[in-house]
């Protein structure tokens, strides 16, 4: 199971990387200090960008707005809230076995389905069943996962699962959405993949199906409605309309139209009308991504990277809030470690290195690293020169973000020679192979509240594994090892904390920033908290708690014929 966790991606840092920096990550605009009284009904009206393929959790992981909906439809066994900390939905309890191997679970009662049947141990194992069989839909290192794990139903109420070795994040596996059973279960994985049921779902969740919106045969949006039967915390809210839009600016005319009253993600192209609309509040987020530079540690070419010392020069000499502002629109919090800020596992007393190009030219000055020629001279040390190959995914942005490294790193004379990658090309033919001297990367890091980094910075993973840059610390992998094993969550914050340190003094990788998340909601709607994102679906984590103030919307059109609901 150490290397079955989630891979190192290299993405995109396009539309869905929007939002203005708020490292607080709380809304931009205060809401007033008067205390606005809850009330319940009305409708909610959001654009959703992006568009709609099936509600099914299974089916989901390749598009963000079918996550959205899911989280409000379907209910999960664990879920996390605060700091990424594990706490019970559909599960009432659990209990782990001393050696961490074994999960006994205890599931609520009074859990239904939207259609009155109750909620039991066959549906979670039903589920995992589908999560096994999806070839081509369930990412493979999830599907691998599952086959390794036994899962055993004991009663209605009760299951176990039995782990081949103690696996301490096992928890963040227990997020999936469950479907029922006692609809699906007589059908094969490509029946399910072609179900009405994917058109017309029913869940567990705090809102079910209302119906959808289409015109022709396109779906123009989805109404949910508030499920009075749900075993949580009711919604305050009566309706939710998703409205689908291909983009942020699409998505911000509809609101400047009346059509909606909120934007599901905001990007920079709309950031500054959105922020000058005295009518929305502002809610931002860090994201689940790390935007780092790798250094090929263990590249004969490139012997100075070895060098703790010429690492940290390399880091105080970068300029990443310029970069944040100037490319990124200040849509960004720079980062100081490789787990996320706002976690249990983040320690917060990491030393952030600021930005000193004369600190960082003293520090290779004292290394050796001599400047040869006149101003524009490369520094070099016994006939070695600091000259290095700095690859990027082959986008416009991150053209423009190794372009700002390139200067600042040529400013301490360093000769640095940056080329576009392919994305796929990028993985496979350097990052794999270790063929690569340094490279711009994006570390995804969704839906996993469990930071584990054991599988990208373990000596084991140097190897055939994601530790890409052949960081080779026994202290730092002795902590990684102790803490997939230990099932104490202060033990293991303890551990990750060192591991932290020791990453911050030996630098394997230039840690550059987090990206931000951003959405927008009308003023009218109340009591929306935000904190960490694993997802850009956590923005409806607290849901339950929204509420509109003012008069109340009873009845939303938003075009198209409403197909019925079932």
């Amino acid at each position: 199971m150490k290397k079955l966790r989630w891979q190192l991606l290299i993405i995109f840092l396009t539309g869905l990387v929007v939002g203005i920096l708020l490292i607080s990550e709380q809304p931009e605009r205060e809401t007033p200090l008067a205390t606005v009284e809850p009330q319940s009904g009305g409708v909610y009206v959001e654009a959703l960008v992006g568009e709609f393929q099936r509600l099914n959790p299974v089916l989901d992981f390749y598009n963000p707005p079918d996550q959205d909906l899911d989280r409000l439809l379907y209910s999960s066994l664990v879920t996390f809230k605060e700091r990424g900390i594990p706490q019970g939905d559909l599960a009432e309890s659990w209990g782990i076995s001393k050696d961490g191997t074994v999960y006994n679970f205890t599931l609520r009662s009074d859990a239904q389905w939207h259609d009155g049947s109750p909620v039991i141990s066959d549906d979670i194992l039903f589920t995992i069943n589908l999560l096994r069989e999806g070839i081509g839909v369930v990412p493979e290192d999830i599907r691998n996962f599952w086959n390794e794990i036994d899962v055993k139903t004991l009663s209605e109420t009760k299951m176990q699962f039995s782990l081949p070795e103690p696996f301490a994040p096992f928890l963040d596996y227990l997020s999936f959405r469950i479907l029922p059973s006692h609809l699906l279960g007589n059908l094969s994985f490509d029946e399910i993949l072609n179900s009405s049921f994917n058109l017309q779902p029913i869940g567990s969740g705090p809102y079910k199906f209302g119906s959808l919106v289409v015109e022709g045969d396109q779906i123009l949006g989805v109404v949910l409605n508030s499920n009075e039967d749900y075993y949580g915390e009711k919604p305050f809210i009566d309706q939710l309309v998703f409205r689908y839009y291909t983009t942020s600016e699409d998505a911000f005319l509809a609101y400047k139209d009346g059509q909606v009253q909120g934007i599901s993600s905001v990007e920079n192209t709309t950031l500054s009308e959105v922020l000058n609309d005295s009518q929305l509040s502002i809610y931002s987020a860090r994201k689940p991504e790390l935007s780092m530079i790798l250094l090929n540690l263990n590249n004969e070419q490139v012997p100075f990277f070895k060098d703790p010392v010429i690492r940290k020069a390399l880091l105080t000499g970068l300029n990443r809030q310029r970069i944040i502002d100037r490319v990124l629109n200040g849509q960004a919090i720079i980062a100081d470690g490789p787990i996320l800020p706002g976690t249990w596992a983040y320690y917060e007393g990491l030393e952030s290195i600021a930005f000193h190009s004369e600190n960082a030219i003293e520090m290779l000055k004292e290394n050796g690293y001599i400047l040869s020629g006149e101003e524009g001279g490369v520094r070099a040390k016994d006939k070695v020169e600091l000259r290095f190959e700095l690859l990027y995914p082959d986008t416009e942005e991150h053209r423009k973000i190794a372009e700002m490294i390139q200067v600042d790193w040529e400013n301490l004379g360093a000769i640095v020679d940056i080329r576009a990658v392919p994305y796929e090309e990028l993985i496979k033919n350097h990052l794999e192979p270790r063929d690569f001297q340094a490279v711009l990367i994006d570390q995804n890091l969704a839906n996993t509240p469990d930071p584990d980094p054991y599988p990208f910075w373990d000596q084991v993973q140097a190897t055939g594994g994601q530790n890409y840059s052949q960081w080779d610390s026994t202290v730092a992998s002795d902590y990684l090892e102790q803490a997939r094993v230990t099932t104490n969550l202060i033990e293991r914050a303890s551990l990750y904390r060192n591991f932290q340190v020791v990453f911050a003094e030996d630098l394997p990788a230039l840690p550059l920033f987090y990206p931000v998340y951003t959405f927008a909601v009308s003023s009218q709607i109340n009591g929306i908290q935000i904190g960490p994102l694993f997802s850009s679906s956590d923005r409806f984590m607290t849901v339950s708690d929204w509420f509109i103030a003012g008069p109340q919307v009873q009845n939303q059109s938003i075009g198209g014929t409403a197909t019925p609901e079932e």
